[in-house]
């Protein structure tokens, strides 16, 4: 288990993760036009962009959070 303090940096590390294994999902499957028959060479494009968007993901997750709290705050009102 990790500490609490380190709870944002994990939260971003999962998030873009997840957010950017999506995205390269659906890019990838729309620049193959994947074959369900053979999948192979559609899970080689995803796993490859993926790899190159998460090292991307993670630090703008990082940088854009506090922003987008800040945003939301402002756009909202509270009860």
């Amino acid at each position: 288990m990790m500490p609490a303090r380190f709870a944002p940096v994990l939260f971003a590390l999962i998030l873009s993760g997840l957010m950017s294994a999506l995205v390269a999902g659906i890019a990838s499957w729309s620049a193959s036009r994947a074959d369900i028959q053979d999948p192979w060479p559609w899970l080689l494009a995803w796993r490859s962009a993926w790899l190159h968007a998460w090292p991307v993901a993670f630090p703008a997750v990082l940088l854009m959070a506090p922003l987008t709290r800040r945003l939301v705050a402002w756009l909202t009102t509270p009860r």
